[in-house]
């Protein structure tokens, strides 16, 4: 334990704890010091983190490592990144095209591992973002479920963004029919089927709609910048 008090991490941990009924909470934490990370796995109970960007995770992973919770990568991921976590996350959200399966497959399959991962879903079929089209979906997680050393375990989606939070309503609504549709029937049933969906400013709306996991990251640690 790192000795040091967050009292504003803790209590904004409770509130986020209010607002997620049962869904699992994944802290997000780009930019997020080792010391506040670890206060938050072990002094008030997070049992899931999750890195964006590949550098930043392997600068981090020894002290992370040693935590109590699931380390799961959930930005975007290249293709030629992916060797240098395979071994490192027990859950990679955002597998976006079958060709990035193709190389967990091919990664995991050299560490003997089996990858757990969730089908990204571009749910508002913006041009600027990776992941499958909706009507995509079936097709692609049927595709995933054939590999022999990858394990979908559902579905994973960022909504656009939002002005009313009521909005988040219909994209949230369409993922969760997705993933019915598509996911629960279909996940090995001794593992539980994931909807990760909502951030810190839709995971109420997230939860409200069937979200088995939110991802959260400045309603706990406050506004960052992206820039340092």
């Amino acid at each position: 334990m790192t000795g040091m008090e967050y009292p504003d991490i803790r209590e904004n941990i409770e509130r986020v704890r209010a607002g997620a009924g049962g869904a699992d909470i994944l802290l997000a934490t780009k930019t997020v010091d080792c010391d506040r990370i670890e206060f938050s796995v072990r002094g008030c109970g997070i049992r899931y983190i999750g890195e964006n960007r590949v550098q930043e995770l392997l600068e981090k992973y020894d002290r992370l490592k040693n935590l109590p919770c699931e380390i799961h990568f959930i930005g975007t991921l290249q293709k030629n990144k992916v060797k240098y976590i395979i071994d490192k996350v027990s859950l990679i959200h955002s597998v976006g095209s079958i060709s990035l399966c193709e190389e967990i497959e091919r990664q995991a399959a050299k560490r003997g591992v089996v990858m757990n991962v969730l089908c990204e879903v571009n749910i508002g079929e913006e041009e600027n973002k990776s992941g499958f089209l909706p009507e995509e979906v079936p097709e692609a997680f049927e595709k995933m479920l054939g590999f022999e050393h990858v394990r979908p375990l559902g579905l994973m989606t960022m909504a656009p963004k939002c002005q009313i939070s009521a909005d988040y309503i219909k994209f949230f609504t369409k993922t969760y029919r997705l993933f019915i549709d598509n996911c629960v029937q279909k996940v090995d049933n001794r593992y539980k089927p994931v909807l990760s969906m909502g951030m810190s400013d839709s995971y109420r709306q997230a939860v409200q709609c069937g979200a088995t996991m939110i991802r959260v990251g400045s309603a706990v640690f406050g506004e960052r910048n992206y820039e340092k």
